[in-house]
């Protein structure tokens, strides 16, 4: 005989956390992320074969950031493997940006609440199992 099981409220998911502990993460996560948001910038000065991957200001926005990575920016910069280079010839830039702290804040707590959520329908899966075959165990 087939044992319907009852969906219970969503609430009734939520009746064991502590309104406390939910309030304490959301201000939390409300702190974070503001200060999160702030794409990284970073300059690839190639001499000869040689490259060097050099942090962009953080004063820069990220769209200056990158005009401000040329071959004269790397040739300034001093560095060992630009000695004797020739800027038109020598030395090549590429400018590329880092995904924010934000983004990855946000993907890890997708990834953790998915991951809970399948947990969790696994754990409740088991206990209805488990609660059927102690009902028939009795018989």
């Amino acid at each position: 005989m087939a044992r319907l099981i009852s969906i219970k409220p969503i609430r009734h998911c939520f009746s064991s956390v502590r309104p406390g502990i939910l309030v304490s993460f959301l201000f939390l996560l409300l702190i974070l992320l503001p200060s999160a948001s702030a794409v990284t910038s970073f300059c690839k000065c190639t001499c000869f074969t040689n490259s060097t991957i050099i942090r962009m200001p953080e004063e820069l926005s990220p769209n200056q950031s990158c005009s401000e990575c040329t071959r004269k920016f790397c040739l300034n910069y001093n560095l060992p493997i630009c000695k004797d280079a020739v800027e038109d010839t020598d030395v090549s830039t590429f400018c590329f940006q880092r995904d924010s702290v934000k983004d990855e804040t946000i993907v890890i707590l997708f990834i953790i609440l998915a991951g809970g959520l399948l947990l969790y329908a696994l754990v409740k899966l088991g206990y209805a199992k488990w609660q059927e075959r102690q009902q028939y165990s009795h018989l």
